[in-house]
């Protein structure tokens, strides 16, 4: 029944659907804009994340002194490959593949002090040496960078037909063939000719250079972009009154000379040779050279409180005493050869030094000793002496030599 007298109220009523849709709309939009906003926080965050790593890159590469720090334990981010997956490994640094258990030593990071090591990346580093040649020249703690370098290299290229090794007497060559880069090893432990330039058939003990004689190993170097040198371990002596020979003149013209004399002045005049040679030969504007510090051996256990018969068998820690150097390390070389390379800044040459010795010389547990191939049958004696044949020189792989490298890519990136 109809009401005449008194005015109608009229509400409107929208659709159930309809209120749903608007409701909808509405509340999208305020999601939408919530998210349109935190994305652009999060871009923000990440451009903010871009431009401080930008600037720790930067640090590192203008202040950062990365030869002083500490080692730090780290299972999360090392190693930075297998070395039981690593094909072009050695077997005398390939330790777990020859029997040792504990694998801490391939778990140390080393921490600058202050700043951090530049992030190494494989693939950045083949794209530099896209078309390049990169050559490591010395012995064979050389060759066990070298060898670190390849394994930390080949595990980001997966197709095995792009990765070759070929050798060639004292030259080995790794080749990884989609980038057309070259990284080479070339045996010449004197940097000089001498009698110790077949990487197979040489005497320790008994060493003649030719103080004048560099060109045939510099054949080799002479075109390449990167050189990496390293010449320490045949300088030291193996006994105090070790001697070696230096050879003037030539047995061809009848004027060969022999002067014997202490070893340290036998490294001088190669590294008088080796200075002069760089400093008429190479194009400043085209190679970048490098000269290795001297890596420490751990043959003298009572440098950190053991006993000498032990050498550094069953060692499984770094030496954790910050500013540690062990009192038969010798900085002397790095310093010798510091004073030669400065002869050629005026010429506009750098030499740059992967200053790698204290921090090797922290690393008493990252040594083979007797986890390594053995090419020598074992005596009697050493099977019921191991220390008496561990091998304190050279180091396990993945390991110290990998810092080494982390070195060589942050100079080669970001200086």
């Amino acid at each position: 029944m109809k009401t005449e007298g008194s005015p109608k109220m009229t509400v409107l009523h929208a659709p159930v659907g309809v209120r749903s849709i608007v409701s909808s709309l509405v509340a999208f939009f305020i999601v939408a804009s919530s998210v349109t906003f935190l994305l652009d926080q999060g871009q923000e965050a990440q451009v903010q994340m871009a431009v401080e790593h930008g600037r720790q890159e930067a640090q590192a590469s203008e202040e950062c002194n990365w030869s002083r720090g500490r080692w730090v334990y780290d299972n999360i981010s090392r190693p930075l490959y297998s070395g039981l997956k690593c094909a072009f490994i050695f077997p005398e640094v390939a330790c777990d593949k020859y029997g040792r258990k504990d694998v801490m030593y391939q778990h140390w990071r080393w921490q600058p002090h202050g700043c951090d090591l530049p992030r190494f990346d494989a693939t950045k580093l083949l794209e530099k040496l896209r078309n390049k040649r990169l050559v490591f020249v010395g012995d064979s703690v050389n060759r066990n960078q070298w060898v670190s370098l390849v394994c930390m290299v080949e595990a980001s290229i997966p197709d095995d037909r792009l990765k070759i090794r070929i050798f060639n007497g004292s030259l080995i060559s790794f080749k990884a063939l989609e980038y057309n880069a070259t990284i080479d090893f070339y045996w010449s432990p004197l940097l000089v000719e001498s009698n110790s330039d077949n990487p197979i058939i040489h005497r320790v003990e008994y060493r003649i250079i030719r103080a004048d004689r560099i060109e045939k190993h510099a054949s080799v170097w002479r075109d390449a972009d990167i050189i990496v040198f390293n010449s320490y371990l045949w300088w030291r002596k193996q006994k105090d009154d070790m001697r070696m020979k230096v050879m003037y003149g030539s047995f061809e013209d009848g004027d060969a000379r022999l002067d014997e004399m202490e070893m340290i002045d036998g490294f001088e005049i190669a590294l008088k040779k080796l200075t002069e040679w760089l400093g008429e030969n190479i194009d400043k504007n085209k190679t970048r050279i490098f000269f290795a510090g001297s890596s420490p051996t751990h043959s003298w256990a009572s440098n950190w409180g053991g006993e000498d018969s032990n050498k550094c068998l069953n060692e499984t820690e770094p030496i954790y005493k910050i500013g540690y150097k062990a009192a038969t390390t010798d900085y002397s070389l790095m310093a010798k050869a510091k004073s030669f390379f400065k002869t050629l800044e005026p010429k506009g040459i750098h030499v740059q030094i992967l200053n790698i010795t204290e921090l090797s010389d922290y690393r008493k547990d990252g040594h083979p000793t007797v986890f390594r191939r053995q090419f020598v049958p074992l005596t009697k004696e050493q099977i019921a002496n191991p220390a008496s044949y561990a091998d304190c020189t050279h180091w396990c792989l993945p390991g110290v030599p990998d810092v080494w490298n982390e070195f060589l890519y942050g100079y080669l990136m970001y200086k």
